[in-house]
């Protein structure tokens, strides 16, 4: 027997395109005798039949539940002696944005990029490690928004819908319906 696991409206990944949309139709297939029916497809307006399998629920991503203190910090350059490299805004170093406790993890960048343009590698550095502060920034917004979107002026509205598109591809990330997952968790894997 088949359960519907998606439900009319609801906004799916569809992995074999590699799109978002949303379903139109349930379309349960019935068959005499049974009193479930025995398949379920989805049209999403692709000019096909999705079955569950084939369609995944954006989820909230773990990683951004809890955002840590990203820093910038700066790394001897060994490809370079200071002397060799005079027009660097800090010459002998590179900025290193790091997004672990334990000062490493995160982002580098290499040598011979940061020296072609170190002015636009020292902004995107700053902009890195400022991310956290600008995605709590932007929730916010959404929260107060939410609460009384009614007593919102028109552009606080605005900023809060574009803060949503921005952060929704950020915090949300694919994956199967709940049920399909329990069914795979339970299910042996070939070694």
């Amino acid at each position: 027997m088949a359960r519907a696991q998606f439900q009319k409206g609801q906004r799916v990944w569809v992995e074999c395109v590699g799109a978002w949309t949303t379903v139109e139709k349930v379309q349960p297939v019935w068959a005499k005798g049974f009193d479930e029916p025995v398949r379920v497809t989805y049209d999403v307006g692709l000019g096909r039949e999705f079955q569950a399998h084939e369609l995944m629920v954006p989820m909230v991503d773990p990683g951004t539940r809890e955002i840590e203190n990203w820093r910038l910090l700066r790394a001897r350059n060994k490809w370079q002696q200071p002397d060799d490299c005079l027009h660097h805004p800090v010459p002998g170093t590179y900025p290193v944005v790091v997004t672990d406790t334990a000062d490493w993890g995160g982002w580098r960048v290499p040598g011979a990029e940061y020296d072609r343009d170190p002015g636009k590698i020292e902004f995107q550095s700053r902009l890195i490690a400022a991310a956290p502060q600008l995605f709590a920034l932007a929730q916010s917004l959404m929260e107060v928004v939410s609460e009384s979107p009614e007593d919102a002026p028109p552009q606080t509205l605005a900023l809060a819908q574009r803060a949503r598109e921005i952060v929704r591809p950020i915090a949300e990330v694919t994956g199967p319906p709940a049920e399909y997952a329990i069914l795979n968790e339970a299910t042996p894997q070939a070694a």
